[in-house]
């Protein structure tokens, strides 16, 4: 059967690629997609170097993005803890994730996943000889799969969730699935209903629940504040509502409900810090119109100045601040849910901070959990947003217990990392010295 579904695969397969190549002559990210694998190989030998000087244990992360990277990041930090030696290869699917981590320092290699041929697969994996797979959530591509399956490679799916409406639990693809699922030696799910339904639903016994890595990166991430550390004295006496990720239509409501409570509250010290979700020049111009048009001062912090005045709304533009700027926050609102979905509510829950997003929120777990213990409120239009954050920055004990829920949530949950990890040991221990690479593959 395996072979059957194989076999079928690979007839899809090509036709597929072509259609890619069609469709990328109209779509700039499909074509990005296409440039980025030209070459590969070569590519891929160029940085084999750097797995020369390493002669441990050889562990291959395979992430669609760069959320299921930070999802991996924790358990490769304990992977390097207990061997220092350890030669860490990443990949990638999606442009997007490869450029924004294609320097990061933990990993050894960082690549393109080829095209998913029996060809490349053999070539891919001649190449960097790796000792396990750890793959995160989904992106299954099946001809990498079985070829590391046939080499004896160690085979760990991590933070994976599967509901019972799946797709992967549709008729037809259901068997293919089931096959793809069968590959791997462990399967780690985030909750206890996601094992229960790779159990029943596709008969697995090598399946346990471990939580959400994401959680101990996050826990991890709260520890370090030295980017906010300038901005910590300007806020210290001030009651400060952080907006991540906002988009367009998130400040449609944020902004007036912000506006209006500050007119009611002259007497408290409100300020707000906005986070766009996107950073370009196009989008921070509308921003800074739309807030001079209803009359609120504003100021980019790439020219803050030290006589920065509080009330006047402080915008990001510039990466790598949402995570660190939450450690200044009373109030959470996460940007998002006025649109396709809501953004990652973690980095704000772990700062024990009360919640506060848009309607479109049923794709997030945690999101859901917030909601329903109580952490996070859900607001559908400006006058309930207004009505909530005039609550939470008038009352003490409110804002205090829904951050106790949110806060308590994740640190609860805590410990995923050392799980997973500990399961990689004895592909670990078993993993034979690596001396750079015999095979050359062409």
């Amino acid at each position: 059967m395996q072979r059957a579904w194989l076999r079928a695969y690979n007839i899809l397969f090509p036709l597929f690629l072509f259609s890619l190549k069609i469709l990328g002559f109209f779509n700039a990210k499909i074509r990005a997609t296409l440039l980025g694998r030209e070459n590969l190989f070569q590519r891929i030998r160029a940085k084999q170097k750097a797995l020369t000087h390493k002669s441990g244990f050889r562990l291959w992360v395979h992430a669609a993005s760069v959320g299921e990277f930070e999802q991996a990041r924790p358990i490769v930090k304990a992977i390097r803890e207990k061997d220092p030696d350890a030669a860490i290869i990443l990949t990638f699917l999606s442009v997007s994730g490869y450029e924004a981590r294609k320097n990061t320092k933990e990993a050894d290699l960082v690549t393109y996943l080829p095209a998913d041929t029996p060809s490349n697969a053999r070539k891919f994996l001649d190449l960097l000889q790796p000792d396990a797979l750890l793959l995160m959530r989904y992106d299954f591509w099946p001809n990498h799969l079985f070829e590391a399956k046939r080499r004896g490679i160690y085979l760990m799916l991590a933070a994976a969730v599967l509901q019972p409406d799946s797709t992967y639990n549709k008729p037809i693809i259901r068997g293919f699935y089931q096959t793809i699922f069968s590959l791997f030696d462990q399967i780690f799910t985030v909750a206890e209903d996601d094992a229960k339904n790779f159990k029943t639903l596709f008969g697995l016994d090598r399946v346990q629940q471990a939580g959400e890595p994401r959680i101990d990166q996050v826990i991890w991430r709260s520890q370090q504040q030295e980017r906010v550390a300038h901005l910590k004295p300007i806020y210290n006496e001030r009651l400060v509502l952080v907006a991540g990720s906002v988009w367009k239509t998130d400040e449609a409501h944020l902004i007036p409900a912000y506006q209006s409570v500050r007119e009611k509250l002259l007497n408290y010290p409100i300020s707000l810090i906005l986070v766009p979700h996107e950073i370009g020049q196009e989008n921070l111009n509308r921003m800074a119109d739309d807030l001079k048009s209803k009359h609120l001062s504003y100021q980019f912090i790439s020219r803050l100045h030290s006589n920065f005045n509080t009330e006047t709304v402080l915008i990001i533009d510039e990466i790598g601040y949402l995570a660190e700027l939450y450690s200044l926050a009373h109030i959470a609102y996460i940007g998002g849910g006025f649109g396709v979905h809501v953004h990652n509510t973690l980095e704000a829950a772990v700062y024990h901070l009360p919640l506060i997003y848009g309607p479109h929120f049923h794709k997030s777990p945690e999101a859901k959990a917030f909601q329903k213990l109580g952490g996070a409120t859900v607001v559908s239009n400006t006058q309930s947003l207004e009505k909530i954050l005039y609550d939470l920055f008038s009352t003490d004990e409110l804002r205090e217990k829904m951050g106790k829920i949110a806060g308590n949530y994740v640190h609860s949950r805590a410990g995923a990392t050392q799980k997973i990890a500990g399961a990689l040991l004895p592909a670990q221990k078993n993993a034979p010295p690596h001396r750079g690479n015999t095979l050359n593959a062409t």
